[in-house]
């Protein structure tokens, strides 16, 4: 069968709706293909096994399996499938592992038309100039399992995705390291509540933090870094401050956060078309319980929208959370600057 003259079957895994829908508007408006959706690894396993695909678009981040494990699974059971990665985890090591499994190309998210369609000319599989002489006006076939409007929480879930990638890959080229990145946890909190937001936190540890406040186009939030005080001492000493000096290991503190604060948060804006004005970095406290930490919220009665990143580096007892809490005055202007990404 000629990719360029038979319609193609497409395969765009992700766990965010608001990615795939992204994903499918990213295809050439003349490339003739029926495109069908999975929501997770293990949905996508179930149709590449079932069915003949020509190519699947695939995301890393996903609970249940995570695209390693579905490139995996397509080297193993040898699927004859064409896979192309698309994620917001731009690691250098990200990209090395899924181009030994197999993957053809790794496109970073947002997804950028002009690139999808060089990379499907590279590679033979749409031709624009056949395309337009050909006047191909038969518009993309998406089944029923297309992707409905996504809603508030998981048009932020994505956002935080992307931005997270930014964040981790500065981290990753710091440390030399890979870092594990999980799915972003979005939740409404009461500000009195915000220390249940750290799925992992320990009452019985203490810890480190530093907070950081932006605002912009009527949206105010903060950005919070805490690490627990052993690891904030194996963070020091991997980026070369030393484990033992206080001083040294808050130095640590404050650089990380404003690396990973800057990052995240600029991406966060540029998604949105806005630009965030950022506060100076502040040092909450030291070697306190994280309901102590984060006491001054509970004076406070309104909800947050708290969206939760914990980052673990592989190969090291190290990881650290950064939480980004949004007021809640801030919500209505965030969902009318969401508006034309959630149509």
């Amino acid at each position: 069968m000629s990719l360029t003259t038979m319609s193609l079957r497409i395969l765009i895994c992700d766990d965010s709706s608001l990615a795939r829908k992204q994903m499918a508007r990213a295809l050439p408006d003349t490339l003739d293909a029926e495109i069908s959706f999975a929501e997770n690894g293990r949905s996508a396993l179930s149709l590449l096994r079932g069915n003949e695909w020509d190519l699947l678009f695939l995301d890393l981040n996903m609970p249940e399996l995570d695209g390693y494990g579905v490139l995996e699974a397509i080297q193993q059971e040898d699927l004859p499938v064409m896979t192309v990665v698309v994620s917001a985890d731009i690691q250098p090591q990200a990209r090395e592992r899924v181009t030994k499994l197999g993957a053809l190309a790794f496109i970073r998210k947002p997804t950028d038309p002009e690139r999808i369609a060089d990379l499907l000319n590279d590679y033979g599989i749409y031709r624009p100039t056949d395309a337009a002489s050909a006047r191909l006006t038969a518009p993309l076939h998406r089944d029923e399992a297309a992707p409905s409007r996504p809603g508030f929480h998981a048009a932020i879930q994505e956002l935080a995705n992307v931005a997270m990638g930014q964040a981790s890959d500065l981290l990753a080229r710091l440390l030399n390291a890979f870092v594990k990145l999980p799915v972003p946890k979005v939740d409404r909190l009461a500000r009195s509540e915000l220390y249940m937001a750290i799925a992992a936190a320990d009452e019985k540890d203490k810890y480190s933090g530093v907070c950081q406040g932006f605002t912009g186009a009527g949206i105010a939030g903060e950005a919070l870094l805490l690490f627990s005080d052993a690891q904030l001492k194996d963070m020091s000493a991997l980026v070369g401050y030393g484990s033992e000096d206080e001083t040294a290991a808050v130095e640590a503190l404050m650089d990380l956060s404003g690396m990973l604060f800057g990052a995240f948060i600029n991406s966060f804006g540029e998604q949105l078309n806005l630009t965030f004005g950022l506060a100076h970095p502040t040092l909450l406290g030291q070697h306190q319980k994280i309901s102590d930490l984060l006491r001054y919220h509970r004076s406070q009665p309104e909800e947050l929208l708290c969206i939760e990143i914990r980052y673990e580096i592989e190969g090291r007892n190290v990881s650290c959370d950064l939480l980004i809490v949004l007021t809640e005055r801030s919500l209505q202007h965030l969902e009318q600057h969401l508006h034309y990404l959630m149509e």
